[in-house]
């Protein structure tokens, strides 16, 4: 055990929500490397962003907030967001000497059954009578093992491309992607394609290729809903709530996109106008050669595109045992109920670039908060 380094807190993933996270305790009086520490898995700065399909300029790109206390300004909006927005976090990492450590993946997270700094008996989630889990939190990576006090969690959900399953996915001779695949719509070129899903990237990827594609066809589970007008702060906070209340519940969050609807844009109405987003419901089994439903409706197909997704990626927390039997983790604001040692930033209802921005700063309040309680308890201990 010689080997584990020691820090205050450790702060997994360095897209939007890391960096606000990291940016905050910085700010806090943390120091990189002596009181906190950054892992990131990814090989470069840029967060999920670094992943994305070179036609999504940044000029296509909506809401995208900046990180707290530095602006992005004078980007070229024809170049590729995967360019602009990586190239951004780089100077936002330098400029505040955040020392992210990377690539590195985080493996498991623990639980240790003693209190601060003599790091032992791994295992144990909370006292006995249900009090607050006291102890380390041990965080085993690629690279070695962290001891921390406390955690903040931004690891995003890029990583989990959810996949649904259908009867005969197996036996179909064509190509299925993900949107975390996503090549451009220049590969779709002369193609039969089945876009699956109603949310922000089905449509858009759907709107992209059709002028490619040889053939287009748009299924989803339920009707799309488009919202007419402008989408107000009211109805913002509203959508927000909602997730908000999912998680609270122990319950998988949805996006809040998936509360709001789709904004009724110019390029939806074309879509809509000109039949490319004429919607057909969800199909009953993919064949060898397309998809088909039950009444016996066949579509021929190339590619199957599932736009339908993704979950969080949380696997490496399950030692902590956080899942409630809903199938989500009980969050209050940021913290886990489970364990306050443990912040979800990014999770739920603050997944989005200003939510990320938010809930760093009040992981970190919170962090701080319960520090400062620890040593207050030891410092009691020790006069008693």
């Amino acid at each position: 055990m010689n080997d584990i380094r020691e820090v205050e807190v450790v702060v997994i993933g360095a897209g939007q929500a890391g960096l606000s996270s990291a940016y905050h305790l910085r700010r806090t009086g943390f120091v990189p490397e002596r009181d906190f520490v950054v892992l990131d898995h990814s090989p470069g700065p840029g967060g999920a962003w670094q992943f994305r399909w070179p036609s999504l300029t940044y000029g296509k790109v909506h809401g995208m907030h900046a990180l707290p206390g530095m602006e992005l300004t004078g980007a070229d909006a024809a170049r590729p967001s995967s360019e602009v927005i990586s190239e951004y976090f780089e100077r936002y990492e330098r400029t505040f000497d955040l020392r992210v450590r990377r690539p590195v993946d985080v493996r498991a997270v623990r639980s240790t059954s003693v209190d601060a700094g003599a790091v032992g008996a791994v295992g144990a989630v909370g006292a006995q009578d249900g009090s607050a889990p006291r102890g380390r939190l041990l965080v085993e990576t690629s690279e070695g093992t962290w001891s921390a006090k406390a955690l903040i969690n931004a690891t995003g959900t890029w990583d989990r491309p959810f996949w649904p399953r259908y009867p005969g996915q197996e036996t179909f001779r064509g190509q299925q992607l993900h949107t975390a695949q996503y090549p451009g719509p220049e590969a779709f070129a002369g193609l039969r394609v089945v876009v699956v899903g109603g949310g922000a990237s089905g449509t858009q990827h759907l709107l992209e290729l059709a002028p490619y594609a040889a053939d287009t066809t748009w299924v989803t589970r339920r009707p799309p809903v488009f919202r007419e007008g402008p989408f107000d702060e009211n109805a913002g906070r509203a959508a927000v709530a909602l997730v908000e209340e999912r998680v609270r519940q122990g319950l998988p969050p949805k996006s809040v996109v998936s509360v709001t609807g789709l904004p009724l844009n110019d390029a939806i109405r074309r879509g809509l106008a000109d039949g490319v987003l004429d919607r057909l419901p969800m199909f009953d089994r993919l064949t060898p050669d397309g998809v088909e439903w039950h009444d016996g409706r066949h579509v021929s197909a190339d590619v199957v595109l599932w736009a339908t997704g993704f979950r969080p990626a949380v696997d490496h927390l399950t030692p902590l045992r956080l899942r409630e039997p809903g199938g989500g983790m009980r969050v209050e604001g940021t913290r886990a109920v489970a364990d306050p040692r443990v912040h979800l930033v990014g999770y739920g209802p603050s997944a989005s670039t200003i939510g990320a921005n938010r809930a760093g700063r009040s992981a970190v309040r919170e962090i701080a908060r319960l520090l400062a309680q620890g040593e207050e308890e030891r410092e009691a201990a020790a006069a008693a």
